[in-house]
């Protein structure tokens, strides 16, 4: 994206190369939250990111929880079975742990999201109705069902955490 387009949401700024244009929305949707997390947790204190306001969940888990959402949506759209590694992660999402920077949050998310952009670029068309499960319970959905969840469960998060941010900080101010 040139400067001049540097404000611009996503999906106005035109088509990610040699990702599918039925899978556009979901790679627009996947980079616009990547930016939102990264403006919105901008010199967010450390002190406040495992803070919960009016019983709702802490920055923290914001973050990790959009980074192990996309990662679990990619592993099942890959027709895979999620990993011991996947499962400590999903486990661990809330836990407090004094040592977490935000960059390094803002960092594992980004990463994700450009696995899952790279992952878009491989997926053939016709593809994106085969049937997939979900969890233990095998629930059925399609690729495509996938790869537009964890985009707009990104999006979700993201909204909640915005407002998360802005409660805490105004306590601070």
């Amino acid at each position: 994206m040139d400067n001049e387009n540097e404000e611009l949401e996503f999906w106005l700024a035109g088509p990610i190369p040699n990702i599918p244009d039925i899978l556009q929305p979901a790679a627009h949707a996947l980079l616009q939250s990547e930016r939102e997390l990264k403006k919105y947790t901008a010199n967010f204190p450390k002190e406040l990111l495992w803070a919960k306001t009016s019983g709702r969940a802490s920055v923290g888990f914001h973050m990790n929880h959009i980074t192990g959402v996309l990662d679990r949506m990619m592993t099942y759209a890959k027709s895979e079975s999620l990993t011991d590694e996947q499962f400590l992660f999903l486990k661990q999402e809330g836990s407090f742990n004094l040592d977490t920077e935000v960059e390094d949050l803002q960092e594992q998310f980004s990463t994700k999201v450009a696995e899952a952009l790279a992952f878009f670029k491989t997926i053939p068309e016709h593809t994106l109705t085969e049937t997939r499960t979900v969890g233990r319970k095998k629930l059925p959905t399609t690729v495509l069902g996938l790869l537009f969840h964890a985009a707009e469960h990104s999006q979700r998060h993201i909204g909640q955490l915005l407002v998360t941010v802005s409660v805490l900080q105004s306590k601070v101010s």
